[in-house]
């Protein structure tokens, strides 16, 4: 199955955000991909945390999100069905179910289309991050809530495969118990991870991190990225990339700046080492 990972630097221009992801998946998908992902944050990097709970949405109808309040979910559906791609979507900022919501904090929230333009699944994320190195500070929390439910979901392929995806988004890939969790009804073969990771931890943590979920789990890593200078200072890593069920990486965008990463992933390798080392059959706890 050929996939994509599209590396964006987001802005504070949602509609110009939006025409730059449509302009990569088409791009993509005329390259051959089956399944695209788009990176956290694609459709606003704000110039602060509180921008995300303006163009909140409410969760809309799975078949066809068409309704006034919900132009981004419309907008990936129609982009899912116009190119006849699975398509992981980012995140987006969707409301907090109203007998929970205080209306200051909004879920960030992985959206999948099949090629139909239905979504089949959401995920919220779970880990929310902060950091705080007394130059920059994060804290995800203060407008974020958190996910509860972690989500895998099977993507059948063109070649007649069904692969088993599993979700996270940026700060979850520091959290293996997750991805095993994921992993507990049957074997992952893809993990797909959108993220906006800061620069400074990127450069320590980004690669040597997608490498070791991809070791620990035998299974495919497909990583979108922010990547560059935003308008509101953020600097992001970028490095889009995937990595092979043998924790190689085997294929990166390695500059900054917007860009499509595609590659050819083969789940027939996946399960030659899979045999070669059964580690998934000799966990013990």
């Amino acid at each position: 199955m050929k996939v994509a990972a599209i590396q964006m630097v987001s802005t504070p221009d949602v509609h110009a955000n939006v025409e730059t992801a449509r302009r990569l998946v088409a791009q993509a998908a005329q390259a051959g991909a089956e399944l695209v992902a788009l990176p956290e944050y694609f459709c606003l990097m704000g110039l602060a945390d509180a921008d995300k709970l303006a163009i909140a949405e409410p969760l809309a109808d799975a078949d066809w999100p068409a309704t006034p309040s919900t132009p981004l979910q419309h907008v990936l559906a129609e982009t899912a069905r116009e190119h006849g791609v699975w398509l992981i979507a980012g995140t987006i900022p969707l409301r907090v179910d109203s007998a929970l919501d205080d209306h200051s904090r909004v879920f960030n929230s992985t959206l999948v289309y099949e090629p139909t333009g239905r979504r089949v699944a959401r995920y919220d994320k779970i880990h929310l991050f902060r950091f705080d190195d007394g130059q920059r500070r994060y804290d995800e929390a203060a407008v974020l809530r958190a996910g509860q439910q972690p989500v895998a979901l099977d993507v059948p392929s063109r070649d007649g495969h069904t692969w088993r995806v599993g979700l996270g988004v940026c700060y979850d890939l520091r959290f293996p118990e997750l991805f095993r969790q994921l992993g507990q009804e049957r074997p992952l073969d893809l993990i797909v991870l959108p993220a906006a990771f800061t620069d400074t931890t990127g450069q320590a943590h980004w690669e040597l991190l997608l490498r070791a979920r991809a070791v620990e789990n035998l299974c495919h890593v497909l990583a979108p990225a922010q990547g560059g200078l935003h308008p509101n200072g953020r600097r992001t890593h970028g490095h889009s990339m995937v990595v092979g069920s043998w924790g190689k990486v085997v294929a990166e965008q390695a500059t900054e700046g917007e860009g499509v990463v595609l590659c050819d992933i083969d789940q027939a390798r996946q399960t030659a080492v899979r045999h070669q080392l059964p580690a998934l059959q000799h966990r013990v706890l």
